[in-house]
């Protein structure tokens, strides 16, 4: 089977997880809905989200990447909630800066990934990429630090080893 093939079979299957977990799927006409807005996305990008064939086989990088999703809800949860705080801490005690983090993602997919995760993510916004060098600009609402390996450790490297399992 194609690479390409099997991106398609991927996407349609991960389109689909996610139209179901949205919907309340009681009705068969919300299942095939979902099945043809699936088919629909498979058909626009399906050829995308792989690009090179990893070291692992397709069922494993599809388990990680469900584990990477939940990881990001979790992430993005713990984020939201911090940024209420912040929000309705009377001082607002915010130190908001722009800060560089080291990435060592070498595939085109996984930096896009990467970057749409901090960015969708409260509280942080990536701002460009260095290709050379695999660095990327992010501003933070509360900068902890100016470090850059704490910083890569705070900001990236809770999705970039499981992006890397994923893409790569």
């Amino acid at each position: 089977m194609s690479l390409r093939t099997k991106s398609k079979i991927l996407v349609f299957f991960l389109a689909l997880v996610c139209y179901l977990a949205l919907t309340s799927f009681t009705d068969y006409q919300e299942i095939i809905a979902g099945i043809a807005a699936a088919l629909i996305v498979t058909l626009l990008a399906g050829g995308l989200l792989l690009q090179t064939e990893g070291k692992k086989n397709l069922f494993k990088r599809s388990l990680k990447a469900v584990e990477y999703m939940f990881r990001f809800l979790w992430e993005m949860t713990k984020a939201n909630l911090h940024v209420a705080y912040l929000v309705l801490h009377p001082n607002l005690p915010i130190k908001p800066g722009i800060v560089k983090i080291k990435s060592s993602l070498k595939n085109e997919s996984a930096i896009t990934v990467l970057a749409n995760s901090i960015t969708l993510t409260p509280g942080t916004l990536t701002i460009d990429y260095n290709e050379k060098t695999g660095e990327l600009y992010i501003h933070w609402i509360d900068v902890k630090s100016v470090d850059e390996k704490k910083d890569t450790e705070i900001i990236g490297a809770k999705f970039e080893n499981l992006l890397k399992e994923v893409f790569e």
